[in-house]
């Protein structure tokens, strides 16, 4: 599932292709038709994303509410635009690009309201102006639960995946089981500060590094890390490898319904 830096990263990608300009909308899988139907003809107003969650303006108070869950894609591409298959639940198209998103979870035609409302359910986001850390902390410090599960709870923070879980975790020397009331204010400052900086970076890199400059393979004569995921990490999708700094081997389990890596010596369990 992509995480929170990717749907940020695609509300600007719509917005450069048709903010201010009419769109014509289809939807030749069938399941959009009649939003599509209400919406072809007019502009893309504004852009927006909270966590993993996309939505796109039309007229004053109407949104296309996106999640493209764990199979979603959104493909752009420039006019003219071929023919789309069967399998596009929606395509925007202008008269310079066009996007066919296949395969979200949701894709809805929602009012105000309603927008809205998914915005209360979720917690503060990164990469957003108006987030509230101190309001995740609220929910951590009062918790049992450990802090590796509390940081992909959307509930919590939203946006922050796999990678960002393990990766910010392994940054901070922090034992992904230790349970979100033993975390410090201190320590939820350089989560939170160290989130912003990465996410925001993932952004604008289109992809996910978080390597210390002096970590990077250049700079330890390493070779570069070959994965589908790109980017250089720490820990994730490591298991039974050495970690970069101690040379520790990688671990991983399940947790949440989703795999876990950290290193046992970097991230020491506290006495």
């Amino acid at each position: 599932m992509p995480e929170g830096h990717t749907i940020h990263r695609l509300a600007k990608d719509y917005a450069t292709a048709f903010a201010g300009r009419p769109v014509h909308a289809s939807s030749p899988q069938g399941k959009f038709s009649d939003a599509a139907a209400l919406l072809t003809g007019t502009p893309l107003t504004r852009t927006e994303a909270h966590g993993k969650h996309l939505f796109l303006g039309f007229r004053d108070a109407e949104w296309i509410h996106i999640h493209l869950g764990l199979f979603g894609k959104v493909t752009f591409g420039g006019t003219p635009a071929p023919p789309p298959t069967d399998t596009v639940r929606l395509r925007l198209a202008g008269d310079t690009a066009y996007v066919d998103l296949r395969g979200p979870t949701t894709c809805a035609l929602i009012t105000e309201p309603e927008k809205q409302a998914i915005h209360d359910r979720l917690g503060p986001d990164p990469l957003r102006p108006d987030a509230d850390p101190q309001a995740a902390y609220r929910r951590v410090s009062r918790s049992r639960t450990t802090v590796a599960a509390l940081l992909m709870d959307q509930k919590v923070i939203a946006g922050v995946g796999n990678v960002y879980r393990a990766e910010v975790l392994f940054r901070h020397g922090i034992d992904p089981y230790r349970p979100g009331r033993d975390i410090t204010p201190t320590e939820w400052d350089a989560i939170w500060r160290d989130l912003t900086e990465l996410m925001s970076e993932g952004v604008r890199n289109n992809r996910i590094d978080t390597v210390r400059p002096e970590h990077t393979p250049e700079a330890m004569g390493r070779p570069p890390r070959v994965d589908d995921h790109g980017g250089e990490v720490y820990v994730y999708r490591r298991a039974d490898q050495p970690c970069h700094l101690c040379g520790e081997t990688v671990r991983t389990a399940g947790l949440a319904a989703r795999n876990l890596f950290w290193c046992p010596s970097c991230q020491r369990k506290q006495d």
